[in-house]
């Protein structure tokens, strides 16, 4: 049984608003919000393991069953978003703004073309990312932007996810192909949170920790959670001040036993919990 959330609506101000109509968008509330982030594979409602139910917390009591599904917003349909919706769980969507690889076909995401291609098209790939079969985008490039909030459009929006999570939303800092910097990660940012805020749309930024300087800071306004990795481990906890007692702060750490960073975790009021680094199923809440 899910637990039900009261959450925080939140209407877009006026020069957010895509029109004079815009929906509100879905907020995850602070307090214990437990969750399941599960991007590799479509998820399964009949798998445990999948669904991240029957857990246990680090005293060995059960732990609550997810209440927030973090699910890769390409290989999952509108019926999976529906029925936990049914189930009273919120769903986010995973997807890509800083990086594509071609993960995917033109069928799965139900384009003539897909978004890999047309990015190519647009001459918005560059580096390799480090470890994966992918490429760094060119967000200062204006078809990057129509491409990507046409992917949030089809594949979150239409489906009827509430929120996004942007995964490789901090590629300035990394070597990616491109002058890219502070202030230009910024208005993409900015451009895509405005745009998902104004189709109704959560912001759940991802990894601002990582840079070491204010990038975190200067997008807490925006974003409405953040999802972290690893920050215990990389000590970039701290970092996330501006969102702590403000904004729901999910954490997953894949290589610290949940005895070391639980007790941490539930003092600044973050949802941690250990995942193995495939994101494949499996969890280990904090509480």
């Amino acid at each position: 049984m899910a637990i039900a959330l009261a959450g925080t609506v939140i209407l877009p101000s006026a020069c957010q608003a895509v029109s004079n109509t815009a929906p509100a968008y879905w907020s995850p509330p602070l307090g214990n919000v437990p969750w399941q982030w599960e991007i590799g594979h479509p998820l399964s409602l009949t798998s445990t393991s999948d669904m991240g139910t029957g857990a246990t917390l680090p005293n060995g009591q059960p732990a609550p069953d997810p209440v927030v599904y973090d699910i890769d917003g390409i290989l999952n349909p509108a019926s999976t978003v529906t029925s936990l919706h049914a189930a009273g769980d919120h769903v986010i969507c995973y997807i890509e703004v800083g990086s594509a690889g071609s993960y995917y076909t033109a069928a799965q995401e139900g384009t003539a073309t897909t978004y890999y291609a047309q990015l190519q098209a647009a001459g918005a790939l560059g580096a390799k990312v480090s470890g994966y079969p992918e490429e760094y985008l060119d967000i200062g490039n204006p078809q990057t932007v129509t491409i990507i909030e046409n992917m949030i459009s089809q594949q979150c929006q239409q489906k009827g996810f509430d929120a996004v999570e942007t995964d490789i939303d901090e590629s300035y800092t990394d070597t990616t192909g491109f002058q890219l910097t502070k202030a230009i990660e910024e208005q993409y940012m900015t451009t895509l949170a405005n745009y998902m805020h104004g189709i109704g749309l959560g912001w759940i930024i991802k990894n601002p920790d990582d840079t070491g300087d204010s990038y975190a800071a200067d997008m807490a306004s925006l974003a409405d959670g953040v999802l972290t990795e690893q920050c215990n481990q990389y000590g970039t906890c701290n970092q996330l001040s501006a969102y702590q007692g403000h904004k729901a702060v999910f954490n997953a750490e894949y290589n610290l036993p949940t005895s070391s960073f639980c007790p941490a975790d539930i003092a600044a009021g973050f949802n941690g919990a250990l995942f193995n680094v495939n994101l494949d199923g499996g969890r280990q809440p904090c509480s």
